[in-house]
């Protein structure tokens, strides 16, 4: 704009609002000087300008070399290349240098733009730059712009490895020495004093991180996308405000002046502001390239371009305030579709991890993998398998018991595929049978549930048929399959057990049962937490505060992240539990009912997403409990041995249940024989019943092996055969025995005297003896192969009785006790006289006699001689004051 009229400078300011500015080309020969007086080479002819050269693209000056470059100068020329090329060290940045100056050849840039490309190169090597500059002819300006300084020192920045930098936490990087610093004319001392020079801030990006707990969810990325689009179209609108308010303040003061003063008045670079950048970059961002010869106007002719470029950035201010706008009721939407998701990082992954977990399959191989663990290190420290429970879980409400037969009811009256009267049996199960096992209160089979249900029966094509054939019907309500178990006894009581030996669908069945009533209690305990924590919140605010809180001045109801529920907390149980049939009954959308948790429950609310799910696993499982042939004897077979007391009871008294236990446990076995077996235990303790499941090993130990048969055959040879004993067994004996030496001395006695009587010939004697005795050996014993471990038969037995022993036992009592009282006394005295002397003698008998002692209570001491079981004893009676009484 230096060269032209007034006129030509307003239509050239006016012509760069548009998109499709074009420069004004020069009509005369002469050639243009630029800002440095060099002159810039330019295609010379006579008349019209000549058209213009195409550009070559910049693409194919890539595989420019040194040779390339160099083949303009030698000697010291080649040298200075070579320099640069070690200076540089990388090969990219020294291709890059070689680039600029092809470019500059081929007449793309000028000698100023060709000493700007260079500096972020050249700038940290001051002799190699000033003799660059000094070879291509520049010389410095003072009226040069400061801002392509700025950029090359951006360029600099954009090439300092922050990874390799000084780190201070995870998040900033200290700049290197060497780096230089910008300029900032607008800073006070205390800004020096304190403004960061040093550290710079790295972020790091989700996507970059290693650790998968600190990665951003899918929701949260969006909120952060929507707060740096907010931040993004917020800078902007501050940097056109500054702008057009020192604009204005510019506007002001011309127009307080003369039109002479006005044509004199010039700018600096800062426009008239504190900072060049803000107002150069806001300039930019309107006029793009032309935003240097804006600013160049405005510099040296603000009379006439400050009103056109105030007015054009007040048209851009309303422009960007409407779309701000409209952008700010889409960020709005986008924060309150996914705000209480971005708050629940365990929700997204539980429904997928979930559903695998929740498969029979799973459940089975997870008590499977349990078991085979067991035998696996019982095999290898070579030791018997270890019994007892391989899981525990635990029952910790039984009011939640309740809620969980109602919420699978539901869903069962709505099943079409399953009979009338299977219906009914789950029921009873629900109802019945699972408060029996563990120690609940039943629930009533109402009237009301079996008309709905015969209503719903109607309605059904199934049930129509099946009532006009005559074979449906409500099933008999006296028909009821669990009467009076003894489980229901022990409701009341503690430290009670109940005995279930079950396959795999009741296995499957509890274990689904157990996880819906855990996940029900975790909803119910949650949901009286956040009822005391309001109760609580609104208690300080009314006696602290002095002011009651409305439900609607929530924090982020009034940011408008989301909008107030009419549910109170109070009632949030309730409606989950509602929320939950809607979900089974296909009245609520699985989105609309996890946004409805995630508002009630907050970063608890994941363990419900599945619950539709998992009821429906339950009824699978029901169906088959009521249907399978196997299923149903199980059933049948617990309550016939409950009949007989051989499925529970007192913990107490467990051990006198252990032969029926046995036979009930055998029974399950062989009904159980093609299919896992899994016992399973309900213990009540302090109120809380905890279920214990072990899976039994129903397969018998025996191999074909010769080899181990020939063994097992040699092993049970020399258990029966009483003769025979091994020198290894004598030795350990010897070291260790098992029996007291007073017993084997007895029979070794009787040995001797029995082999006496036969060399006398005395067997009329021992036919003799041998008749009044009544003996029954029937005593039977199995063995496993592999274990050699002996398992005695149920119901077999040995026992022996000889005739008139009690009366002779009888007659010899008295004789015995004497004779075994007098040779326990004379141990006694024995003892006594070689270890008691008579002082102390004497003073025990004072001591029994209370006599001579102090410290002692008054009281009165009388020795009676009394006779029992024919023995003589001494019996003392103590008789205290009025204050004590005898004991």
């Amino acid at each position: 704009l230096l060269s032209k009229t007034t006129a030509e400078k307003v239509e050239s300011v006016r012509n760069d609002h548009g998109g499709t500015v074009k420069k004004p080309q020069l009509n005369n020969k002469q050639q243009r000087p630029n800002q440095n007086g060099c002159q810039i080479r330019r295609h010379s002819g006579t008349g019209a300008t000549p058209p213009v050269k195409k550009k070559p693209k910049l693409l194919g000056l890539k595989d420019q070399s040194l040779a390339e470059a160099s083949k303009h100068g030698v000697g010291t020329e080649s040298l200075f290349f070579e320099k640069v090329r070690k200076a540089l060290r990388s090969t990219e940045a020294y291709e890059n240098f070689l680039r600029c100056l092809v470019i500059f050849n081929q007449e793309v840039i000028s000698r100023a733009e060709l000493v700007q490309l260079v500096s972020p190169f050249l700038g940290k090597f001051p002799e190699l730059f000033t003799w660059f500059k000094n070879f291509l002819g520049y010389k410095e300006s003072v009226h040069m712009e400061t801002y392509p300084k700025e950029r090359a020192t951006e360029g600099i920045a954009m090439e300092i490895d922050y990874a390799s930098c000084k780190r201070l936490g995870s998040s900033y990087r200290a700049l290197p020495k060497s780096y230089q610093q910008p300029k900032c004319t607008g800073r006070t001392p205390l800004c020096k004093e304190v403004l960061n020079d040093t550290w710079v801030s790295f972020p790091s990006w989700s996507e970059d991180s290693t650790f998968v707990s600190s990665k951003k969810t899918q929701y949260e990325e969006h909120i952060y996308r929507c707060e740096d689009e907010r931040f993004e179209l917020d800078v902007v609108l501050e940097t056109n405000l500054a702008t057009i308010r020192v604009l204005e303040a510019i506007q002001k003061k011309l127009s307080r002046l003369s039109a002479e003063e006005q044509a004199k008045f010039r700018l600096d670079n800062t426009l008239g502001g504190t900072s060049e950048v803000i107002h150069r970059k806001a300039l930019q961002r309107i006029y793009a390239d032309k935003a240097a010869d804006i600013i160049d106007g405005l510099r040296k002719n603000p009379s006439v371009a400050v009103p056109i470029v105030l007015k054009r950035l007040k048209m851009k201010e309303e422009e960007w305030r409407e779309a701000q706008r409209g952008f700010n009721k889409v960020w709005r939407e986008q924060n309150e579709k996914y705000y209480l998701k971005s708050l629940d990082h365990q929700g997204i992954n539980f429904k997928q991890n979930d559903t695998k977990v929740l498969r029979s399959k799973s459940l089975l191989n997870e008590i499977e993998s349990i078991y085979d663990e067991r035998q696996e290190q019982a095999s290898e420290d070579n030791a018997g398998v270890p019994t007892g429970p391989h899981l525990s879980l635990a029952y910790e409400d039984k009011q939640i018991l309740e809620d969980a037969a109602s919420l699978i009811i539901h869903h069962v009256k709505r099943q079409t595929g399953i009979q009338k009267e299977d219906k009914y049996k789950i029921k009873q199960i629900m109802y019945h049978f699972i408060p029996d096992l563990l120690f609940a209160q039943r629930g009533e089979l109402s009237d009301v549930e079996e008309e709905e249900e015969e209503e719903m029966d109607v309605d059904e094509a199934t049930g129509a048929a099946k009532k006009h054939n005559g074979v449906g019907g409500s099933p008999p309500k006296t028909k009821l399959m669990f009467n009076n178990t003894t489980a229901q006894k022990l409701r009341g009581m503690d430290e009670v057990y109940n005995l279930f030996y079950v396959n795999s669908n009741w296995y499957i069945f509890m274990r689904l049962h157990q996880i819906l009533c855990s996940r029900l209690l975790r909803i119910c305990t949650q949901a009286e937490r956040q009822i005391e924590e309001e109760a609580r919140e609104r208690e300080w605010e009314r006696e602290v505060l002095g002011i009651k809180r409305d439900k609607s001045d929530s924090p982020a109801i009034q940011l408008r992240l989301k909008e107030p529920m009419d549910i109170d907390v109070e009632d949030y149980y309730p409606a989950f539990l509602d929320m939950v049939r809607n979900l089974l009954d296909g009245n609520m959308d699985s989105s609309q009912y996890e946004d409805s948790l995630r508002e009630m429950f907050t970063i608890h609310a994941y363990i419900a997403f599945t619950m539709d799910k998992l009821i429906q696993s339950i009824v699978r499982q029901l169906q088959h409990i009521v249907s399978d042939e196997i299923c149903v004897q199980v059933t049948d077979l617990y309550l016939s041995e409950n009949n007989n007391g051989a499925t529970g009871g007192l913990l107490a008294s467990q051990s006198s249940r252990t032969l029926l236990e046995a036979a009930y446990q055998r029974k399950a076995e062989q009904l159980m024989s093609e299919e896992n077996c899994f016992k399973l235990m309900f213990i009540q303790s302090r109120g809380q019943v905890q279920l214990n499941i072990e899976l039994l090993d129903t397969e018998e130990e025996n191999s074909d092996d010769p080899v181990e048969a020939e063994r097992w055959s040699d092993y049970v040879e020399r258990y029966v055969n009483s003769d025979s004993t091994s020198p290894e067994l004598r030795e350990h004996l010897a070291q260790k025995p098992v029996f007291l030496p007073r017993n084997l001395r007895r029979i070794r006695k009787c040995q001797r005297g029995r082999e006496q009587q036969e060399k006398e010939g005395k067997e009329g004697n021992s036919k003799k003896s041998m008749e009044n005795v009544e003996s029954l050996d029937k005593l039977e014993c199995k063995f496993k192969l592999n274990s050699y471990k002996m398992v005695y038969v149920i119901k077999s037995e040995d026992y022996m009785y000889r005739r008139t022993a009690l009366l002779r036992a009888q007659q010899s009592h008295e004789r015995v006790s004497k004779r075994l009282h007098q040779r326990f006394q004379a141990w006694v005295d024995k003892w006594t006289k070689e270890h008691v002397p008579r002082e102390m003698a004497a003073e025990t008998n004072k001591w029994l006699m209370g006599e001579g002692l102090e410290g002692l209570v008054p009281c009165t001491t009388t020795c009676d001689t009394e006779t029992l079981h024919f023995v003589s004893i001494n019996k003392y009676r103590v008789k205290y004051g009025t204050i004590f009484k005898t004991p």
